[in-house]
């Protein structure tokens, strides 16, 4: 998960041609690392991030307590796009729609490289990611002060999007009423894995019965494939979670919001 820094800056890096372009990031709020192999791509999901955050924000300024609400949202029908991803989201998990801001981003970023010809895309924002991958990709988890450190999730190569959000009680600046270092959703719904991952974080206690006990979050929500919690020295799993390997997981490379 990651860590609030003072003062994040946009820069980006290109590597050699062999290897994916990864640019960082920010629009106000919005702080992503975005992967691609064609700088094309990364404009895409550039343009679509300001798209749906000018949507979002004219969204709130016409009915403030969407923002601030933590209970289920109802949704008027000419919401946009943006809105109704969070509400569905949120109100699938019984919280509110900004559980979901995050990954529904990252979601319509994505979706936007895929228009633009990306067989591989990444954004991630803060911890919750959006990914096309036309080759195998690690994706490591950041649990803060736990002694579980350097965990990969090795995700194959696919052609349609799929999603892997994390929420944690230690870790971050993200509202969690519990006490995970890492809760993590694996979902082809991205803003279903966001609000989810919430949802899963909210229930973590301390000790290993209190993960085995939140996962009854998620593990009857359709859509929801697999999820992670590490709480302390103890990391359990529920449903389908992509193979583990090991991965160099530093605080430096964390897309931090």
């Amino acid at each position: 998960m990651p860590d609030p820094i003072k003062e994040p800056t946009k820069e980006s890096v290109t590597e050699p041609a062999s290897h994916p372009i990864k640019e960082h990031f920010r629009l106000k709020e919005t702080i992503v690392t975005i992967a691609a192999d064609d700088q094309a791509h990364i404009e895409a999901a550039k343009t679509a991030i300001g798209v749906h955050r000018v949507a979002l924000e004219t969204y709130i300024h016409s009915d403030p307590y969407f923002q601030i609400t933590l209970e289920p949202y109802a949704c008027p029908k000419n919401a946009p796009e943006v809105v109704r991803r969070m509400v569905k989201a949120g109100n699938t998990m019984g919280i509110g729609p900004m559980s979901a801001v995050a990954g529904t981003i990252s979601a319509l970023a994505v979706e936007a490289m895929v228009k633009a010809g990306a067989k591989y895309a990444i954004v991630d924002n803060g911890g919750d990611i959006a990914l096309i991958n036309d080759r195998p990709v690690v994706v490591g988890i950041y649990a803060g002060q736990s002694p579980i450190k350097n965990l990969g999730l090795i995700f194959e190569p696919r052609d349609s999007i799929t999603g892997v959000c994390t929420s944690a009680g230690t870790v971050g600046p993200s509202i969690s009423f519990g006490m995970a270092d890492a809760a993590a959703i694996f979902s082809d719904d991205v803003s279903l894995a966001d609000a989810a991952a919430t949802a899963l974080g909210n229930e973590v206690g301390i000790g290993k019965e209190s993960i085995e006990a939140a996962f009854k979050a998620v593990k009857d929500v359709p859509g929801i494939k697999g999820a992670l919690v590490i709480q302390g020295e103890y990391i359990g799993m529920w449903g389908k979670v992509p193979k583990i390997t090991r991965a160099d997981v530093r605080h430096e490379y964390i897309t931090k919001a």
